[in-house]
Parts: C-alpha cells; structure tokens; sequence
C-alpha cells in the first residue's frame, strides 16, 4: 500500500472513515510537542493496534515536520516469526514510515516470560533510537490495555503506581492510545486495507493478561454493565496524578533523609519515622532499588518489612530483599546494601 493510500479513497470522496480520523487525531496529539526534524519511530508488531498506529503516524507525522520510521521486534518465540516482521515491515514501508528495521532480540527467562519479553523489547527499542536519533518511540497500549493492567495490578495488590497503569508519556516512550479502544483501532485497520497478523499468544490462556481479557473482563461488564473498560482506564489516569504528586513529594523528603556512600544507601530514621507512610514507603522502596534489588522482584511485603525498621522497631537484625540487598537498622539509619551482616 502506498504511502497515503490508507483511508484516500474515503478522503477523496470527504467522508473520512471515523476509526481513522480519530487515531490520527491521537497521533497527532501525541507528536504536537515535537520540535521539526525530530524523528519519532513506531513500534509495530504487526498486530492490529500497532499496524493502526503505523498508519495514522505515516499520515499525522510529516504534516508536523516529523520524520516517522518503525522498528519491528522479532522475539523469535514462534515459527516463521522472521517472516512475520518481514511482512510487518513490508507495511510499514508501503505506508511511507522511512526507516524501517527488523530487530531480532532473544528472550532471557528472568521474571517470566511476559516479562522477559518485554525486558528485551524495550531495549531493542531504545537501541534503535539511539542508532536512528530518534526522540521519541510510539507504542500502540489502547484504553483497553490499561483498564487490564489496572486489573493486574489490583490482583497482585500492588499500591497506587502501578494501579495508575501505563503513562502516556514516560521519558523515551509515548502512547497515543491510552484513550482509544481497541474495537478503534480494530477499525480503522479494516477501513484502511491493511492486513494484521493475530498473535496466537493473545488467545494463550497460560498468559495471566489474556485470561484477564477474556475472561475477566467480560464477567465484569455482566455484572456491572457497559464501561467498565472506560471506568477503569479513568480510574488509572486519576491514580497517576496522584501517585505523581506523592513520588515528587517521596523524592523531596528523599534529599533531606538519605545519603549514598560506598555502594549503600542511608536512610535517616528520625527523618522518616513522623512522615506519612505514603512517602516514607517510597523513599524506602527507591533506596532499596538503587541499592540493587530489581523493581520487578521487590514486593509491597518486602518495603514493608523496611518500614517495620523505622516505625516498629524491636530489635529486628536485618531484612533480606532480592538480589542479595539487606536493609540493617544501624546507628539511627536504615542501611541498605549487599554483603551486608547486622
């Protein structure tokens, strides 16, 4: 399909299919703070939602000043992958998002296989930026992907950042979507001609987010009636003004209470023990990553058993935390770091 061609029909005869007007408007909306010349790159699987974003950025991009390529990621978890990002590739091309690159990246096993696969995604992404100086990388997260991750979370009985969902922008990353639904995207795919591929992990019950998907989800509408994808999605955005406003309050009290020195961090206990939880919890939970424990390993559990350091102390030796982190309560500090004894 030739660069354009995506909806021209419709457009000559000025009845632009409604699908595609609106992911166009979210592309563009996305990109409208972008200086001229900024390279923005899509991130397209191939799939519906990401081959929508492809062609609504190829449209909405160039008329900004922008210049828009894709990457495609090969996870190389299933037959013929290879010649599913070809054939990904092929579209993107046709749409006119120049340049355009397969990746092929290889899946660890660390945190799972979701996980490890988005581990590796993301930093094939990051290094096609850096290699093409791109500013900016899109992915196609849609109002339904939020309203699951917010179910995920609430599951795992994670606090407020994570049922805030996936941000709309984080640093390198954007995501026009978050406001779209899929059955959008879905449309606009078929107003335009082009042809996704369906992934058959998306229909894999063994995937905790494709159980939410259809099974979840749909019990919930049942029960509660139409909106519950919408509700929850605005519940996600209201959570992430508020965690926002908290993690910069954290990282505030954080330049008074905690000091680095020789590979450990140092939190002061007589500066956290009169401070709300909210923000104690996360200087403690950021001091316990920088002193090496992984985001994904430490748990709600674990930074409260931190706290109990400060707030309820009787003693207690010391505290394990992933990747052999110990937080030690010494000399009126918590001390976290590795090799440590009490």
């Amino acid at each position: 399909m030739a660069a354009g061609a995506a909806g021209g029909g419709e457009e000559r005869r000025g009845r632009l299919h409604p699908a595609i007007a609106r992911v166009r408007e979210a592309v563009r909306a996305a990109l409208a703070d972008l200086p001229v010349g900024t390279t923005a790159l899509v991130a397209c699987s191939g799939g519906t939602d990401s081959l929508a974003l492809a062609a609504a950025t190829a449209f909405a991009a160039p008329k900004l000043g922008v210049r828009a390529g894709a990457v495609i990621v090969d996870h190389g978890l299933q037959p013929d992958s290879g010649r599913t990002a070809e054939i990904a590739a092929e579209q993107c091309r046709g749409l006119g998002l120049d340049p355009v690159q397969v990746r092929v990246v290889e899946v660890g096993s660390a945190g799972g296989p979701e996980a490890a696969a988005r581990s590796a995604r993301y930093d094939a992404l990051r290094a096609a930026a850096d290699e093409f100086g791109a500013d900016v990388v899109l992915l196609a997260h849609t109002r339904d992907d939020q309203a699951e991750t917010v179910l995920l979370g609430l599951g795992r009985g994670s606090g407020a950042r994570s049922l805030a969902g996936m941000a709309a922008v984080a640093g390198l990353l954007r995501r026009p979507f978050l406001e779209v639904p899929r059955a959008t995207t879905a449309a606009a795919c078929i107003a335009s001609g082009l042809r996704p591929w369906h992934d058959p992990h998306n229909d894999d019950p063994t995937y905790t987010r494709v159980r939410v998907r259809h099974e979840v989800l749909p019990v919930l509408e049942e029960a509660l009636g139409p909106g519950v994808v919408e509700a929850l999605a605005r519940t996600a955005g209201l959570l992430r003004a508020d965690a926002d406003a908290l993690d910069q309050l954290a990282a505030d009290l954080a330049e008074t209470a905690v000091r680095r020195t020789d590979g450990e961090v140092h939190c002061e206990v007589g500066a956290l023990a009169d401070e709300p939880a909210a923000l104690r919890t996360r200087v403690l939970r950021q001091a316990a990553l920088e002193a090496g424990s992984r985001a994904t390993d430490l748990t709600a559990g674990h930074v409260a058993a931190v706290d109990a350091l400060v707030t309820d102390w009787r003693g207690q030796r010391w505290i394990d935390l992933p990747q052999g982190v110990r937080a030690v309560r010494r000399g009126g500090f918590i001390i976290l770091g590795t090799d440590m004894t009490g």
